[in-house]
């Protein structure tokens, strides 16, 4: 079975479950009681030592500084030979068109929606929500080997057992860690030129579902695990459109060029997401905050998970430096607040995720 072949499947299944996980239960909001779309600066929006602080740390540093790290060279523009203008061309169209092809859009299999209603039913056992996981070995090994991990296991004690692991994270933890252990293979998949891009993309989805759940328990007054499966989308996004852009470099046989595949997929990533999300029929509010995040939308204030959203993207890039080193914690809050988050709230966030990136 071919690269392609698997990736394609890899898709299939973690789409599968992410449109499952929409249907299950959420948290409405009381008619006429809609949230701002904007939140004040003391919940973490923008805060009035940004500009100050954006002479330390701009956030086109941040951006400049995780291209170094994905791609292995600095950032730089678009190429301009005609080569490279084709092949962006070519990914312009095959990414705007009235269809897109099946490895960029894939089918919503039927698979775990049982096993994702399962973790929104307060009935189900703890052994019960053990016993479905243990259906899908894959799944299963997958989530053991993420309890484990310095990121998400939360004591010294190895987890070895699903029974184990649903004790200890419960089923909000739980739900959370399925829907990494889904998403984590996807990351895996590419190949070829810039093979740093899946494994850092991953890490900064990772620290974004994290920032971006935060943001939407804490300030938002949102749904937290919508919050966390718009960033995981998101990330998605950004791996589809990097597949794209490679996919074309192979098919004219010219070099990847790393300053035109970042430019596709700044311009792609929000829109190939949100497609996804229309194509599975999600709610209206998770394409809309989808929507907030395509670069003509910048200027425009958010909805509130649109806002967590946003939120999430950057702290995860900030934090994949952080954790390199390349930033120290100073730094890190300079840059969250030259992108527009700081107060009292965003620093409580930050905190807590530093404590996670300095036990990984």
């Amino acid at each position: 079975m071919g690269k392609s072949t698997l990736f394609v499947l890899a898709l299939l299944a973690v789409l599968g479950a992410f449109g499952a996980l929409l249907w299950a239960p959420r948290r409405v909001r009381a008619a006429g009681s809609a949230a701002p779309r904007s939140a004040s600066p003391a919940d973490g929006t923008a805060d009035p030592d940004s500009a100050a602080a954006a002479a330390a740390a701009p956030v086109s540093d941040v951006a400049a500084q995780l291209h170094q790290r994905a791609f292995g060279m600095p950032l730089t523009a678009p190429a301009e030979d005609p080569a490279h203008r084709e092949v962006a061309g070519a990914v312009d169209a095959l990414l705007t068109g009235p269809v897109l092809k099946p490895e960029y859009a894939p089918r919503r299999p039927l698979l775990l929606p049982k096993l994702v209603q399962a973790v929104n039913d307060e009935s189900v056992s703890r052994r019960e929500l053990a016993r479905l996981i243990a259906q899908d070995p894959a799944l299963a090994g997958n989530l053991l080997r993420l309890a484990n991990s310095a990121f998400y296991r939360v004591n010294s004690q190895p987890v070895e057992s699903l029974d184990r692991a649903v004790a200890l994270l419960g089923t909000s933890g739980i739900r959370s860690l399925m829907a990494a252990a889904l998403m984590q293979p996807v990351f895996r998949t590419a190949a070829g030129e810039f093979k740093s891009f899946p494994d850092v993309t991953w890490e900064r989805t990772q620290y974004a579902a994290a920032a971006a759940e935060a943001y939407a328990a804490i300030i938002a007054d949102e749904d937290p695990f919508a919050a966390q499966l718009l960033a995981l989308l998101l990330g998605l996004g950004r791996i589809l459109v990097f597949r794209a852009a490679l996919d074309q470099y192979a098919a004219s046989e010219v070099a990847a060029d790393a300053g035109t595949v970042e430019a596709l997929i700044a311009q792609h990533e929000a829109a190939v997401a949100t497609r996804v999300a229309q194509a599975w029929e999600l709610s209206d509010r998770i394409v809309n905050a989808l929507e907030d995040q395509a670069p003509q939308r910048h200027a425009a204030a958010p909805t509130p998970l649109g806002q967590a959203l946003r939120f999430g993207r950057h702290c995860g890039a900030v934090a994949v430096l952080r954790h390199a080193a390349v930033l120290d914690d100073d730094a890190a809050l300079a840059a969250l607040r030259a992108g527009g988050f700081g107060g009292p709230a965003i620093e409580r966030i930050w905190a807590r995720l530093a404590k996670q990136l300095a036990a990984a």
